[in-house]
């Protein structure tokens, strides 16, 4: 086809365009088909709406199509399907696409409420179960709450850890006996295991020929409709070009008488255009004319608009002006208007301002005193606060040290994790190697062999040339003097190379001989390394033996643990409610001294109640005194009981020490209340000089007699009223001295229990030295397979150096083959020279065949030996081959075996990894609880402290009521100033007020003067 400018071959541009498939395509789209879709992608987005059209498995794509447009009820008119694709009307997709979304959105919103039901029921459920445990709680509680006092339940809970001992032994045969039991069934579990993984290999084996049945009968269905679908496709092409040759024919004739008509009708248009523009010729001189006149009228239009324009901003201005001076006006007025509401408000105010001020000296009044009270509970709260803070912060030191202790457990865990994969890292390195290494030497006797052929090969060349001079030779009969020399040469030349052919061969047969003694020796080797790996094995069924029957021991030590674990929480779960009952003991205490505080400080106590409370201080020191010889007997009996019973030694160190800081406390209280008598002492002394003072003093003021006598009866009032909560605070702390008692009793269990915690703490420490003595014997065993792991890579190691060296040895015998293939080219070519040189002068033929027979002779024997040194080559192939084959045998067996041991290494590791964890998640749990129980013991202890503060502050505040009469009768005396401050400030407000009454009167006048009418 040629390539010109305005050139073109219609029939070339029609086969491009039907070869496209752009015909086609319009084609469809004439028939108003322009949507269309591939089988499988209309299968894969619209089989939501037909979900059980299309069986399980089916693979047609085209009837898939068919049938989900069945169950989808489409018109026919709507859509068309092709040979690969399913073609629509427009609005079909948009029409599925909707239905589509409305079926996905339906799936989803089904699938939520799935989702939802399931969470709500499970939230359900454990909500039942929190109301049966809260009801099992509540039980219970109940239950220990009535037994908690009982004596026959104190003392079962004292005797029934006791009874365990003698059930050690039947629990051990027991346990025993359960042991034998669970091996017999795992010995019947490993045969069953054994015959299943049997049944599952030849299943396997079955199924993977089924599959690969399957695939190749696939294939060919694939194949054959493939076939079948390129010639329905072929067929279809066929007639679809027949029907556009028929209709391109149709076409090209309508065409021609298409263009018959319009050539006519172009004829006539022409004429009509000629007369058309004439008459626009004569239209467009008339519009020139009209544009010049509408062109001037144009002009002095813009000029009036410009007049205009100047005279409507004049106007603008102006009225701009005047609404400028309206707004003024209007501002004005609303001022004027303004100035009188603000005064009207003004006399408002000041009218409330008066009320006001009268109001706030009463609210002052009553506001001091409440900030008098507040004052003084704030102060009793900030002791408490500040005690609090300190119990806090002792806590929080405590918790730092036990996060430091468990992340530095964290970091040694961790540690471990990261050297253990180190070593698996390293591991699986040397295996690496080792597969690399075996790869290299296949790769060598790949080499060797290819090395092999190559010699072979040439040997028969060398055969077929030696025949060839053969044949030249017994052509060549007349021979001349010159080749006699030249053949005596190469006589010379062949000596010396049997000569080197023999030094060669003893160097093969010496070489063979090292082989087979090294391979001897290797065989001997690994014979060794099997009984060596044989004594190892029957060690670690041993020391598998052994770990067995340490996990039952440790197993049923876990259980014993446990039952103990259980017995310690029911004990602790007692004394949180007994601290409980305390804490809200304690408060109601705290409680009563706060009111006890506030009133104190409104009350005067007279001399006749400081006598008696020095009588009760007397009675307490005496109190005192006997506790403290009660303490000393008990001191004498716990040091008798130290001597006859060595097991309690810790509790009763433990005793002493608290039994001395109590006899500290109390000799600290002693003392504390002998300086208290000697403070009240002159205390009262001070009184009474104060009391003289009081006398001469209301001699002095009788007129304020009355009032002092009606304070006294309030006085005298609260004065009663706090003997009898001194009465009920004495109560309080005889019940406290109870709860004291009680307390001790329940620590001394305690203490007990923290014994036979230690007990088994200790019998834990035992087994876990076992259990590391046991973890060093294993990494000793894996040392040692390791070192003969690398002794037989070392072994390896040598056999390659060994294989390399013969694979030497073998390329220095090739090239020496080499060098007689090229000495006997050379041979060949002084033959020719000669056979061409040879002269008829002196020929004779006795010596021609004397030379024959030599020559003859000569090449029988290179044969023979050639012949012998393939021999010996084949040989050491043989043997070099059998060697190679039995060392990867025995490599092969080696890894084996060192597989087996690694995996049996690696499955105990993570057995006892996995012992290790679980003693030591067992540990932490048990020093939990004990940290538990000691963190409660110490709760106690502080509590009981805080107990022995309390009395001392409530003897402390005795003092401090003491010492408060002092303050109130000061108090009084600034009472009374306060009273007549107040009276003048009252004359003063009076005045004020009577000044502010008059300032009004002269702002009302100046209002009505200011209320004149506005001029506008």
């Amino acid at each position: 086809h040629e390539k010109k400018a305005g050139k073109l071959d219609p029939h070339l541009v029609l086969d491009q365009l039907r070869c496209n498939g752009v015909l086609e395509g319009i084609r469809i789209c004439r028939q108003g088909f322009p949507n269309r879709v591939v089988f499988q992608e209309f299968r894969q987005r619209y089989e939501i709406l037909t979900p059980n059209a299309i069986p399980k498995g089916f693979m047609d794509g085209k009837q898939a199509c068919v049938l989900m447009i069945k169950a989808l009820e489409l018109d026919p008119n709507l859509y068309r399907i092709g040979q690969s694709k399913v073609f629509f009307r427009a609005g079909v997709l948009a029409h599925l696409e909707e239905e589509r979304d409305l079926k996905i959105t339906d799936v989803i919103i089904g699938f939520q409420a799935c989702c939802r039901g399931y969470l709500a029921r499970k939230a359900f459920a454990k909500r039942q179960q929190q109301l049966t445990a809260m009801k099992v709680l509540q039980r219970n509680c109940a239950a220990y709450l009535k037994l908690r006092n009982w004596q026959w339940w104190r003392l079962f809970t004292k005797v029934k850890p006791l009874l365990q001992v003698s059930r050690q032994e039947e629990e051990m045969l027991a346990k025993e006996e359960e042991l034998l039991k669970v091996k017999e069934k795992q010995v019947a579990a490993e045969g069953r295991l054994t015959e299943m993984e049997t049944l599952h290999t030849q299943l396997m084996t079955e199924k993977m020929q089924l599959q690969e049945q399957l695939q190749a009968e696939i294939e060919l269905c694939a194949e054959a409709e493939e076939i079948r679908a390129r010639l329905t496709a072929k067929k279809q092409e066929l007639e679809e070009i027949c029907h556009d040759l028929e209709s391109r024919v149709e076409e090209e004739e309508e065409r021609c008488q298409h263009l018959q008509t319009e050539k006519k009708k172009m004829q006539q248009n022409i004429q009509e255009l000629e007369e058309q523009l004439e008459e626009e010729e004569s239209a467009r001189q008339k519009l020139q004319l009209e544009k010049v006149t509408t062109e001037a009228k144009l002009k002095k239009l813009e000029e009036d608009l410009i007049v205009f324009e100047d005279q409507n901003c004049k106007l603008a201005k102006e009225k701009k002006l005047l609404e400028e001076r309206i707004a003024e006006f209007t501002t004005n007025l609303t001022e004027e208007e303004e100035k009188s509401k603000s005064l009207a408000k003004l006399k408002n105010k000041h009218e409330a301002m008066i009320t006001e001020l009268e109001e706030r000296l009463r609210r002052e009044e009553k506001h001091r005193q409440e900030l008098e009270k507040t004052r003084r509970k704030l102060e009793g709260d900030s002791t408490d606060l500040h005690d609090q803070i300190a119990e806090l912060q002792a806590q929080i030191a405590e918790l730092k040290m036990q996060l430091a202790k468990k992340e530095e457990e964290l970091q040694a865990a961790l540690a471990r994790v990261e050297e253990e994969a180190a070593q698996k890292n390293m591991a699986l390195k040397k295996i690496r190697e080792l597969e690399s290494q075996i790869t290299e030497l296949q790769e060598d006797l790949e080499s060797e062999r290819a090395f092999r052929n190559k010699a072979e090969k040439q040997k028969r060349d060398l055969g077929e040339e030696l025949e060839a001079l053969k044949t030249e030779l017994e052509d060549t009969l007349d021979s001349t003097a010159a080749q006699q020399e030249l053949r005596s040469k190469r006589e010379q030349e062949v000596t010396i190379l049997k000569k080197a052919l023999d030094e060669e061969a003893k160097t093969h047969e010496a070489q063979i001989q090292e082989m087979r003694q090294k391979h001897g020796q290797a065989v001997e080797e690994l014979a060794e390394q099997l009984e060596q790996t044989k004594r190892v094995k029957v060690n670690l069924e041993k020391a598998k033996q052994s770990l067995e029957s340490e996990c039952t021991e440790l197993s049923n030590e876990v259980k014993v643990l446990l039952q103990s674990k259980g017995d310690s929480e029911h004990k602790r779960k007692r004394v949180d409610t007994q601290l409980q009952e305390l804490q809200v003991k304690f408060t109601e205490g705290e409680r009563v001294r706060t009111e006890l505080t506030e009133r104190v400080n409104k009350l005067q106590v007279e001399l006749d109640n400081v006598t008696g409370l020095l009588n009760q201080s007397d009675s307490k020191t005496i109190k005192l005194a006997k506790d403290f010889s009660t303490l000393e007997s008990q001191l004498q009996d716990t040091q008798e009981l130290l001597q006859e019973e060595t097991r309690q030694k810790l509790s009763l160190s433990t005793k002493l020490k608290q039994m001395e800081d109590e006899k500290n406390s109390f000799k600290d209280q002693l003392e504390e209340e002998e300086e208290a008598k000697r403070n009240l002492g002159k205390q009262i002394s001070a009184l009474q000089f104060q009391i003289a003072e009081m006398k001469k003093k209301m001699d002095e003021n009788i007129v304020c007699l009355e009032s002092v006598e009606e304070i006294k009866k309030k006085l005298q009032k609260d004065l009663e009223a706090m003997s009898q909560r001194y009465e009920e605070k004495a109560a309080a702390y005889d019940k406290l001295e109870k709860t004291k008692t009680r307390l001790q009793q329940e620590l001394d269990d305690i203490a007990v229990e923290l014994d036979h915690q230690r007990q088994i703490v200790s019998n834990l420490e035992k087994k876990q030295k076992k259990f590391d003595q046991l973890l060093a014997e294993e990494k000793t065993i894996s040392a040692k397979y390791a070192e003969e792991r690398d002794r037989a890579e070392a072994e390896a190691r040598e056999k390659e150096t060994k294989a390399l060296s013969l694979a030497r040895a073998l390329e220095e015998a090739i090239e020496q083959k080499a060098e007689l293939e090229r000495l006997n080219k050379q041979f060949r070519t002084e033959m020719e020279d000669l056979m061409s040189s040879k002269d008829d002068v002196g020929k004779s033929v006795h010596e021609l065949e004397k030379s024959k027979r030599a020559l003859e002779q000569q090449v029988e024997e290179m044969k023979t030996q050639l012949e012998e040194l393939e021999d010996e080559l084949q040989a050491t192939e043989d043997a070099k081959l059998r060697l190679e084959v039995n060392q990867q045998a025995m490599k092969a067996q080696f890894e084996r075996d060192l597989q087996a041991r690694d995996e049996q290494n690696e499955e105990k590791r993570k057995q006892l990894i996995r012992q290790v964890r679980e003693m030591e998640v067992e540990l932490e749990d048990e020093k939990k609880q004990r940290s538990i129980a000691v963190a409660a013991r110490k709760k106690l202890e502080m509590d009981l402290k805080n107990l022995e503060a309390h009395i001392d502050s409530a003897n402390k505040n005795r003092e401090e009521a003491i010492k408060q009469l002092r303050k109130l009768q000061a108090q009084m005396k600034d009472c009374m100033r306060e009273l007549d401050d107040t009276r003048a400030s009252r004359e003063e407000i009076l005045a004020q007020a009577k000044e502010n009454e008059k300032k009004l009167k002269n702002m009302e006048a100046e209002m009505s003067q200011m209320q004149v009418p506005p001029a506008f």
